[in-house]
């Protein structure tokens, strides 16, 4: 029978008005497309408003996620996901499977997963889940692409499958996240473009597109493994094939929530690099070496272990990343600030170098440096170098309340040979606690207390001018300095006739740090010009950012040296 739409609307006017179940053809005449509800923009143009809508699912998520993913066969514009995700109702007994076709009635909403504006999930929390049969239900077949799309919204909701290797940088086994980027790794944008500029905006905008987070498709914290990556988590570096998922968007970024294990290829760990020279220096942030009270006690400390087991794994780890560095000198940061007697954590670090025969002295400034918990430290070979002088700190301006005490000495080889400074330093971290005025986070990728760094980069430039400790023309500036190359501090000090130890040894894109997946230079070597004649070569041992960092002292503590800290080292061979 032939059903007019004038007759047809009455008809369901009708059945509205007495209270009775819609029937299917008045259901279905109301039901939209995914693409509807989910428009072309990043907000769905009907949030707030009840929609039905109908497809199979393609990832039921439920005790993960709370929810699963629905996908219906498209509506033919590109520029529309055909995906979103559903919440169920608490007290829905419905049984839900991949595969299965349903039709859900319920409100739109933007879920930003964290409260977070940016990066919103356009899901339906349904009143009603039915079973339905489509007249033309199929499996849906993923989508697959060979490089990362123009954007990943269109993609929302819908099953992929990332044809091409991906690069892994980064697993947080906390919530079996890693950090994925399409070609080749992805740089911190200051490290390679100044803070604002141009160029650092387009190599913003080319990360967000490359970098895709992959997920075990679950909330739960602290899983016993990340079930997708079956041999266990590789270095960064490495890469995996065959990604196949449901894009999804929240925590403030876009991520494939897994269905199948990944193909990873693990990247291999690099030899301990050797450079030239006739002296060698090493430069080192030990992550936090706090020993307790020094007697086995003082348990858990402030930064570092928690227990005497651990500051043994610990220090075994950093005395076999120092020794196969094989140094005359070493800058260290993030020392316990406990002193310099025996039970201080600088000697007894320096007596377990010395274990077995060795001839590791360290400079004692007397006090501090510097009244923070942590703080900077110079050791060296008794047989190969000898201090000249008395040590100088530099505790004023910023360096009294919020950086470390840069710390100075003068070293040479043997008698009546050449004098050259050494001055280690820790500048203020990028943690935005207590930033206020100009010290807060002015999103040119600089993070919060650039001010301050930049003041204690045009003090500590005007100090060593003064000669602190010995007069020479031969300076070693080292350490971390909290700034990635391209930031305001390290450009000062370049700019005031610093040279970059790298680019004066011609290495190509240096790193010791990997942070959101990104790499980059926290750590540098500047030398002054006379120093820079006889720089011999420059290298960093990529022996700690790559490691998962549950591999490191405090997790399953691997035998080696690797994730010792969460900086790698670098080492510097000089001529003198």
């Amino acid at each position: 029978m032939t059903v007019s739409r004038f007759h047809a609307s009455l008809l369901l006017a009708l059945v509205c008005a007495c209270g009775a179940a819609s029937t299917y053809a008045a259901v279905k005449r109301s039901v939209i497309t995914i693409g509807r509800a989910q428009g072309r923009d990043n907000r769905s143009p009907l949030e707030g408003q009840q929609v039905i809508v109908q497809g199979t699912i393609t990832g039921n998520f439920v005790d993960g996620m709370g929810g699963f993913f629905l996908q219906d066969g498209g509506d033919g514009d590109p520029f529309t996901s055909d995906g979103l995700f559903v919440l169920p109702p608490k007290a829905s007994k419905t049984k839900l499977r991949a595969g299965d076709t349903v039709r859900v009635t319920g409100r739109v909403f933007e879920d930003a997963g964290d409260g977070k504006s940016f990066g919103t999930l356009t899901t339906v929390r349904a009143e009603r889940i039915e079973p339905v049969k489509l007249p033309k239900a199929v499996p849906v077949i993923p989508t697959v692409f060979t490089a990362p799309p123009d954007r990943w919204e269109v993609l929302e909701g819908m099953l992929v499958m990332i044809d091409a290797p991906l690069s892994l940088n980064g697993t947080d086994t906390r919530y079996a996240e890693t950090t994925a980027s399409f070609d080749e790794r992805l740089w911190t944008p200051t490290e390679i473009a100044a803070p604002g500029s141009v160029r650092f905006h387009e190599i913003e905008r080319s990360n967000a597109r490359q970098r895709i987070v992959l997920d075990d498709a679950s909330s739960r914290r602290d899983p016993k493994t990340v079930w997708y990556l079956p041999e266990g988590v590789p270095r960064s570096g490495s890469t995996a094939s065959g990604a196949r998922g449901i894009v999804d968007q929240r925590q403030g970024s876009y991520r494939l929530q897994l269905t199948a294990p990944l193909e990873a290829k693990p990247a291999a760990r690099p030899a301990a690099p050797k450079v030239a020279g006739n002296l060698r220096v090493a430069v080192f942030n030990m992550e936090n070496l706090f020993n307790g009270d020094g007697s086995g006690g003082g348990f858990p400390t402030l930064r570092g272990a928690k227990a005497p087991a651990q500051l043994k794994a610990q220090t075994d780890k950093l005395v076999l990343t120092l020794k196969a560095l094989n140094p005359d000198i070493a800058a260290l940061m993030e020392l316990e600030n406990d002193g310099y007697g025996p039970q201080s954590s600088l000697a007894q670090f320096v007596d377990a170098l010395n274990e077995g025969g060795g001839d590791w002295r360290f400079i004692d400034a007397q006090k501090g440096p510097g009244g923070d918990e942590i703080r900077v430290g110079l050791i060296y070979r008794k047989s190969r170098v000898s201090p000249v002088g008395k040590p100088a700190v530099l505790e004023e301006g910023p360096f009294g309340a919020r950086s470390r005490a840069p710390l100075a000495q003068a070293f040479r080889r043997s008698k009546g040979s050449q004098t050259f400074l050494v001055v280690a330093n820790h500048f203020k971290s990028k943690g935005c606690t207590e930033a206020t005025g100009p010290d807060t986070d002015q999103r040119d990728g600089q993070a919060c207390w650039n001010a301050l760094r930049l003041d204690s980069a045009q003090r500590l430039d005007a100090w060593l001018k003064t000669n602190p400790g010995q007069r020479t023309d031969k300076k070693l500036v080292v350490g971390d300095f909290n700034a990635y190359a391209m930031e305001d501090p390290m450009r000062l000090l370049r700019e005031r006739g610093w040279k970059d130890a790298f680019a004066v040894a011609k290495v190509q894109q240096p790193y010791s740090y990997l942070y959101g997946g990104m790499l980059g230079r926290l750590d540098h070597a500047l030398l002054s010009p006379a120093l820079a004649k006889r720089l011999r070569g420059a290298a960093e041992w990529h022996s700690n950012a790559d490691e998962p960092e549950a591999e490191g002292y405090a997790g399953s503590d691997i035998e080696g040296p690797w994730r010792s800290s969460d900086h790698d080292p670098m080492v510097l061979g000089f001529d003198l």
